[in-house]
């Protein structure tokens, strides 16, 4: 009601009247659900006496009459009292804006970016100074996860015409302190140009730590492979089928010490590496056997690998014996593809019980759905903030 509209208003009188238009208004109605489920009982009419519950109204007066004769000298009409003075409502002939994509893109026009003031900093405080600049219809002060002040505000103007203003205005300041100011679209536009900017750089470390780490894994392997350089003996014949690894450990355990074997009893081939020299364990070997080095009695050509051959065949080894291990070490026991020491490996197994996960991933079609998403969690967080209403008429304040 604005009967009396022309009657001067207190200072109490105005803050009064601007806080009720707020619950009211546009800007929080829609996401107020405790408010919006009190609208519902009585056609629209909420008891005041829920109303001073609601926490910045009841620090201000929890008097009715005083609430009632404030209202009354409002000029905006947006809140009428009943007959007996006891409930109050959004006036009928003020209904909600329909909030469809015409009305949010108007809402960002008209929302500016501010960052600057100090933590401590109360929202009277923020609403005197933008009343200095322009016509502000709401203040969200933007907090981080333990709710405190972040030291920025997204302020919406009563038209897109006073943003720009109030954006343009050079030189603005909160006391001493020169404000960043932008207009709302524009800074979630910087905000997703640095969101990109700090993706692609995680991109390009993550990459080069990986090719680092590649690199590092590498100089190892090569390292490991030059120490054992000269170690590699390759034999081959027609061998029994019930030749195996003992036969060759028994041939070779008085001259040198044999680090692993690969060979697998049926086959005609395979290789041996000592811990030592391979040329010096063979001439030791065959010296022991009369300068001739046979198993089981059967012709063996014997051979020690040298150059790009010798190397291939040592890094095949290694990752034989690095497979092996991790078999051993993921079943628990020693039993395993393997038999015993220098076992080799079942060369299919690893591949075939490998199980990739592939987790849920959340990903955008776009960066406007990310900002928007970011959007509706600063206003959610603002709503909470500006006005910590209770969750039932009986919440004390």
């Amino acid at each position: 009601m604005a009967e009396n509209g022309s009657q001067e208003m207190t200072a109490l009188e105005k803050k009064i009247t601007e806080q009720i238009e707020y619950y009211f208004g546009d800007h929080n109605l829609p996401k107020d659900k405790f408010l919006k489920q009190q609208i519902q009982v009585d056609d629209g009419w909420v008891p005041l006496e829920i109303m001073i519950k609601f926490n910045r109204l009841n620090q201000l007066t929890t008097d009715f009459n005083v609430i009632v004769d404030s209202l009354k000298k409002s000029t905006t009409g947006l809140v009428e009292v009943s007959e007996d003075k006891t409930k109050i409502r959004r006036s009928l002939d003020k209904p909600l804006p329909e909030i469809n994509d015409q009305y949010k893109d108007d809402l960002k026009n008209r929302s500016v970016y501010v960052k600057g003031f100090p933590t401590d900093v109360t929202l009277d405080e923020l609403k005197e100074w933008f009343a200095r600049t322009g016509t502000v219809e709401t203040i969200q002060m933007r907090r981080n996860l333990q709710r405190q002040f972040k030291g920025s505000v997204f302020a919406v103007f009563d038209s897109n015409e006073s943003a720009k203003k109030f954006v343009e205005t050079p030189g603005l300041k909160y006391k001493d302190t020169d404000m960043v100011i932008h207009l709302k679209n524009d800074y979630f536009a910087k905000k997703a140009e640095e969101r990109k900017h700090h993706r692609a750089e995680a991109k390009a470390k993550a990459k080069h730590e990986k090719e680092e780490k590649q690199k590092q894994a590498e100089e190892e392997e090569m390292k490991s492979l030059n120490d054992q350089s000269g170690c590699l003996l390759k034999f081959s014949g027609e061998l029994e089928d019930q030749t195996s690894r003992e036969d060759f450990h028994a041939l070779f355990g008085g001259h040198a010490l044999i680090k692993w074997i690969d060979f697998t009893r049926g086959a005609k081939e395979g290789t041996i590496l000592f811990k030592s020299n391979a040329k010096e364990a063979l001439e030791k070997a065959k010296e022991a056997n009369g300068g001739t080095l046979k198993v089981k009695n059967k012709d063996v050509v014997w051979e020690v690998l040298e150059g790009e051959i010798e190397k291939q065949t040592l890094k095949k080894m290694i990752e034989d014996q690095q497979e092996t291990f991790n078999k051993k070490k993921g079943k628990g026991g020693r039993k395993s593809g393997g038999k015993g020491r220098g076992g080799k490996r079942e060369r299919n197994a690893s591949k075939q019980s490998k199980v990739q996960f592939q987790g849920k991933k959340t990903t955008f079609d776009s960066e406007e759905e990310e900002e928007e998403e970011e959007e509706e969690e600063e206003e959610e967080a603002a709503a909470a903030e500006n006005e910590p209403e209770p969750t039932s008429p009986k919440k004390e304040v």
